[in-house]
C-alpha cells in the first residue's frame, strides 16, 4: 500500500505543477480533468498524513506509558491509546477505498429501479423503506434525486419505483446495489408475530449522456397515453397525460405518469428506455467477453440474492462479501457508507487482484 501511495503523491506534485501553468486554462477539458484528479489525489494525501500521524502518536504514547509512574497520567495515555487504536482501522479502510482508482463512469447520473418481488404487500412496503434509505444516503452524500416513474401499492409502499440520482461518485457508490434484497421481519398486518421473508429487486442503470451511441427511432416506438392514477385506481387528473412506450425491436416497455404534462412524461419515459437499451447492449458486449473474469464481476444480476435485512436481529448481511453489520436501524436511515465502500474495494481486488 505504501508504495502505491508514494507513486500517487508523486503524481500529485506533477498535477500541481501542470495546474500552475497559465496556459492550462486554454484547454478547459484538460483543466477540468486535472482539477478532478487533483481533488482525488489531495484526499489521498490528507488521509495518508492522518494515518501516519495517528501511527506515530500511538507508538509515542505506548513508549511513554512504559516509563510513566503517575497513575493519573497513565490513565490519560491509556485513553489516548484506546482512541488511536479504534481510529487507525477506520483511516486504513478509508485509504483502501480511496486507492481504488477513479472510473470514467464514477460521476455519471445513475438510475435505480426498485421492484416488489415475492411477499406481496410486505415487499411493496419494503420497496418504500429502501427508497427512503437510498434518498437519505443521497442526502448524506449531497446528491440530487429525481423521480422518473412509480406505481404505489394499495397498502402503502410501491410495486415499482424508479429514480435517477446525480452527484459526485454516485455510480461508484451505487453500482453494486443491483440484485435481490431479502427482508425478514414481522409485518404490521401479522397478528401472530411471525417473521415473514419477502424480497425486492434493484436494478442499477447508467443514464446515457447526450453523446450516447444509442439512438431511438420514433418509428420503433408505440406510444400509448392514459389517465394517471394513484393507489387504489383513483384518478390523479382528468387528462390522458400518462405515457407508456413500447420499443418494438426489443419489446421493452416503460411508462411515466408523474408529471401533469404528457410531453414531460414522454421525455422521462424516453430517458428510462434509453438507459435500458444501453444496458442490454452492454450485457451483450460483456457476454462476448465472458472468458474475461472481470466482465462477470459485479454485474448486478437481479436474480442474485445479494443482501438480507433481518429486522428482529437488527442485522444486515451482504452475502457477496460476507459482511455482517448489526446496525440495520441506522442503515435504513441512510448510513450506508461502510457497505458501499467495502463493495467498491472488494470488487476492485476481484477485478485487478490488488
Amino acid at each position: 500500500m505504501e508504495k502505491k501511495v508514494q507513486q500517487l503523491l508523486l503524481r500529485l506534485a506533477e498535477v500541481e505543477a501542470i495546474l500552475g501553468h497559465p496556459e492550462i486554462f486554454n484547454d478547459q477539458k484538460k483543466y477540468k480533468e486535472l482539477t478532478r484528479e487533483h481533488s482525488y489525489l489531495a484526499e489521498i494525501k490528507v488521509t495518508w498524513d492522518d494515518l501516519k500521524k495517528a501511527e506515530q502518536e500511538l507508538s509515542d504514547n505506548k513508549e511513554l506509558l512504559k516509563a510513566e509512574s503517575d497513575p493519573e497520567f497513565s490513565h490519560v495515555l491509556q485513553e489516548d491509546i484506546h482512541l488511536l487504536e479504534s481510529k487507525l482501522p477506520e483511516l486504513q479502510k478509508h485509504l483502501e477505498t480511496l486507492l481504488v482508482p477513479p472510473d470514467p463512469n464514477d460521476n455519471r447520473p445513475t438510475i435505480l429501479e426498485l421492484r416488489a418481488g415475492t411477499g406481496g404487500d410486505e415487499a411493496a412496503l419494503f420497496v418504500g423503506d429502501c427508497v427512503r434509505m437510498y434518498k437519505m444516503y443521497a442526502d448524506n452524500k449531497q446528491w440530487n434525486y429525481e423521480l422518473l416513474s412509480c406505481t404505489p401499492s394499495d397498502m402503502g409502499g410501491f410495486k415499482e419505483y424508479v429514480m435517477v440520482l446525480s452527484g459526485p461518485n454516485v455510480y461508484r457508490n451505487l453500482r453494486y446495489e443491483g440484485g435481490t434484497h431479502r427482508v425478514q421481519r414481522v409485518p404490521a398486518t401479522e397478528a401472530q408475530g411471525r417473521v415473514h421473508t419477502s424480497a425486492i429487486t434493484v436494478a442499477v442503470l447508467l443514464e446515457p449522456d447526450e453523446d450516447s451511441d444509442v439512438q431511438i427511432d420514433e418509428k420503433d416506438l408505440r406510444v400509448d397515453t392514459y389517465r394517471s392514477s394513484g393507489a387504489g385506481g383513483q384518478h390523479v387528473n382528468t387528462t390522458d397525460s400518462a405515457v407508456r412506450l413500447t420499443h418494438m425491436p426489443t419489446g421493452l416497455v416503460v411508462y411515466c405518469q408523474e408529471e401533469r404534462s404528457q410531453h414531460k412524461n414522454k421525455e422521462k419515459a424516453l430517458r428510462l428506455l434509453k438507459a435500458k437499451i444501453t444496458e442490454i447492449e452492454q450485457q451483450k458486449k460483456a457476454q462476448e467477453l465472458a472468458s474475461n473474469r472481470a466482465a462477470q464481476v459485479g454485474s448486478g444480476d437481479r436474480s442474485e440474492r445479494i443482501r438480507t435485512y433481518n429486522f428482529s436481529q437488527n442485522r444486515l448481511t451482504d452475502h457477496r462479501i460476507n459482511l455482517t453489520k448489526y446496525n440495520l436501524d441506522k442503515i435504513m436511515e441512510g448510513d450506508m457508507e461502510d457497505i458501499t465502500s467495502a463493495l467498491v474495494a472488494h470488487y476492485y481486488k476481484e477485478m485487478f487482484g490488488s
